[in-house]
């Protein structure tokens, strides 16, 4: 089952005890133009060789621009054995929208 979190329920979880680790796994014009304070640039074509920067225990939101290949790299993790994933939902642009103002819009 893939769970998706949406740009709200993200703000609160990284406002918490353990907030997840976000991997952006969008394209570099893409990161260069904006993106989330505190994530972590991991483009989707290079997930398969850096599995191991991905730690299977901690929470994790994966992030790209509104939320189709996101949700094909958690699929793609699940299939690779890690359990403890979310998508976000809508993408960078959700959280452009509901959350930070700040974050460009594409």
């Amino acid at each position: 089952m893939l769970k998706q979190v949406s740009a709200p329920q993200l703000a609160s979880l990284m406002a918490g005890a353990q907030p997840p680790r976000l991997i952006d796994v969008r394209e570099p014009w893409e990161w260069q133009l904006t993106r989330i304070e505190g994530s972590h640039w991991l483009p989707m074509g290079e997930i398969p060789a850096r599995l191991d920067e991905i730690d299977p225990a901690h929470p994790t939101v994966v992030i790209c621009h509104h939320g189709v290949r996101s949700l094909q790299v958690v699929a793609f993790l699940q299939r690779a054995g890690f359990s403890n994933l979310h998508n976000l939902a809508g993408g960078i642009d959700a959280w452009a929208r509901q959350v930070d103002p700040a974050v460009a819009v594409y």
